[in-house]
C-alpha cells in the first residue's frame, strides 16, 4: 500500500539569505583573525630552546691490549 504525505510548502524561501549571512560572518571572522593574528605572530619573535650540552669525560690513554686466557 502506498503512503502519500501532503505537506505544505514553506511560505518564504530564506535558505539563500541565511547562507549569505553565514558566509559574511565566516569571512569577517577570518578577516579579524588575519588582521590581528599576523602582527601578533610577527611580534612573538624567534622561539629559542636552550638545551645544555652533555659533559663527556674522555680518558687520555686507553689500553686496547686485551689478554685472553685459553
Amino acid at each position: 500500500m502506498t503512503t502519500i504525505v501532503n505537506s505544505t510548502t514553506p511560505a518564504t524561501d530564506s535558505g539563500g539569505t541565511n547562507f549569505l549571512i553565514g558566509a559574511f560572518i565566516v569571512l569577517g571572522f577570518i578577516g579579524i583573525l588575519i588582521f590581528f593574528g599576523i602582527p601578533a605572530i610577527k611580534r612573538m619573535g624567534v622561539f629559542q630552546i636552550n638545551v645544555p650540552t652533555p659533559q663527556v669525560v674522555v680518558p687520555n690513554k686507553i689500553d686496547v691490549n686485551v689478554q685472553q686466557t685459553k
